[in-house]
């Protein structure tokens, strides 16, 4: 099961700067990230989403809707003696399928539970909400040294908790953080 942790930053670019190291660590398979997603209050009081979603998949995602619908429905129109209105009529379906199931699912973090939290944070600030499937927290909580943020909320346990809110306080470097 997923940890939901949401911490906020007194500046607008630190969770930004979090999540990219965080990036990082996933790459080393210290920390394997469900979803991702930082909140920008601006000056003027309103907040601001950046998903963590990579366009590039997305569009490949389309694509591959469209080409595997197109083939599907070349074949059927074969059957029916019109390949090339069959192909073009299910790739037309096949994005259609994929664009409704994607908008029938919204996995990961709530938006309404992220733009309401957001919009408590103060002005000029930032949070990031993570939905962590597994870590190895020792490791993340050193790389992550010097950071200072506050825990605003959070599915860990009350002892998981408050080591991370005490990492978090604590702008000295870590070296590892043991398990008690």
């Amino acid at each position: 099961m997923s940890e939901l942790v949401v911490v906020g930053f007194k500046d607008a670019e630190e969770a930004d700067r979090v999540l990219f190291k965080l990036a990082k660590l996933k790459k080393e398979h210290l920390i394997d990230l469900e979803d991702a997603v930082v909140v920008i209050r601006d000056e003027a009081g309103r907040v601001h989403l950046k998903q963590s979603i990579n366009p590039a998949i997305e569009g490949a995602t389309t694509s591959f809707a469209f080409l595997s619908g197109s083939l599907w429905g070349a074949l059927v129109g074969l059957l029916f003696l019109h390949p090339f209105a069959g192909f073009v009529l299910g790739g037309a379906m096949g994005v259609g399928a994929e664009a409704l199931t994607g908008s029938l699912a919204d996995y990961g973090i709530n938006d309404d539970f992220i733009k309401s939290l957001g919009e408590t944070i103060p002005i000029n600030s930032s949070a990031l909400f993570i939905l962590v499937r597994k870590a190895q927290p020792e490791r993340v909580l050193a790389e992550l040294s010097g950071v200072k943020g506050k825990v605003l909320r959070t599915s860990l346990s009350p002892e998981q908790e408050k080591k991370l809110q005490e990492a978090l306080a604590d702008s000295t470097p870590h070296h590892g953080i043991a398990e008690t």
